[in-house]
């Protein structure tokens, strides 16, 4: 997910992909939890493009 994309979406768009976004991160825990994760570094991935996205969102506030 580039910075340049989420810049670009309204803040309701970005509310729902950091819903869309916390949703899969519990999945994929749930996953690891139960070891049938194929790849954990999906977690990492998601927390940081949740925190990407919480970031563009700040910028908007302001």
């Amino acid at each position: 997910m580039e910075m340049d994309e989420l810049k670009n979406l309204e803040k309701i768009e970005l509310l729902e992909k950091v819903n869309k976004l916390k949703q899969e991160l519990f999945h994929f825990r749930s996953q690891l939890a139960l070891g049938r994760m194929e790849n954990p570094m999906r977690i990492r991935e998601t927390r940081k493009n949740i925190a990407r996205v919480q970031t563009v969102l700040r910028q908007k506030a302001t």
